[in-house]
């Protein structure tokens, strides 16, 4: 009888802990984290994006002269070399650090203060990442002008430093920020639809395998982030052109 009365047991290791809407980083940890994320990132897929420069600006400048992936390729590499392919990585090496540090972070803390305890709110999510690119391409576009500037093919520029005076004194420093706008109104919706879609499919797939959520975290950061990236790319690559044409908009060079 006494054990039938007898309270239920204490367990004080058990506890509800509140819902965060982050991965428990300090605010330096998401520079140094983002810092090192979009810089790796970049480096990595250069040889695409000059592909990807060449194909926007001659497409831009003759329209009915449509340049394919491959044909662009085979003319770097027969008339400039596989290093033709890194023209302008040092820009990038230069931007990117410092942009996606801006990035991340600025996206952290403001998805904390927008998503209001609820961890699941695509709407902060998707205001986050707005607010987020606004801030890193105010940082990235005088180098990335001068990226897709070094990038095209007969480039008269010697290196990062020779172009960034150049074009200052040439066209003025404003010149450095002429997409800024046609940047932001691309990227506003990129990073909307990214990230919405990034942490709808984290949270997705965590789902999947809730048990090993901790030991599958880096799977699905990167599952999450291929879906959301391909998803983003395809919503904004006009807007993209746009982009490049307006930054080599002093050229009549592309890919022949």
């Amino acid at each position: 009888m006494a054990a039938a009365d007898a309270s239920p047991e204490f367990r004080p290791e058990i506890s509800v802990s509140p819902v965060v809407t982050h991965d428990g980083l300090q605010f330096w940890q998401y520079m140094v984290a983002g810092s090192i994320a979009g810089s790796i990132e970049h480096m990595a897929m250069f040889p695409v994006d000059t592909l990807k420069t060449r194909m926007q600006a001659i497409t831009g400048l003759d329209p009915a002269h449509h340049v394919g992936a491959r044909r662009a390729l085979g003319s770097i590499l027969k008339l400039e070399g596989p290093s033709g392919l890194y023209r302008g990585i040092a820009a990038m090496g230069l931007g990117a650090g410092p942009a996606h540090a801006v990035y991340f972070s600025v996206y952290e803390v403001c998805k904390e203060k927008f998503s209001g305890g609820n961890p699941n709110n695509p709407a902060a999510h998707a205001a986050s990442g707005v607010c987020a690119t606004m801030a890193s391409d105010g940082v990235m576009t005088p180098m990335d002008v001068v990226k897709q500037r070094l990038q095209l093919k007969s480039s008269p520029y010697k290196g990062v430093w020779d172009c960034v005076k150049r074009v200052s004194k040439e066209e003025g420093v404003g010149a450095l920020y002429a997409s800024y706008r046609t940047t932001v109104v691309m990227n506003a919706p990129f990073t909307a639809v990214h990230f919405a879609t990034y942490e709808a499919a984290k949270r997705g797939l965590t789902e999947l395998s809730p048990g090993n959520a901790e030991d599958e975290r880096a799977v699905v950061h990167a599952a999450a982030g291929a879906v959301s990236g391909a998803v983003a790319a395809a919503v904004t690559t006009p807007l993209d052109v746009v982009k490049t044409q307006l930054q080599c908009q002093q050229f009549d060079r592309g890919c022949d």
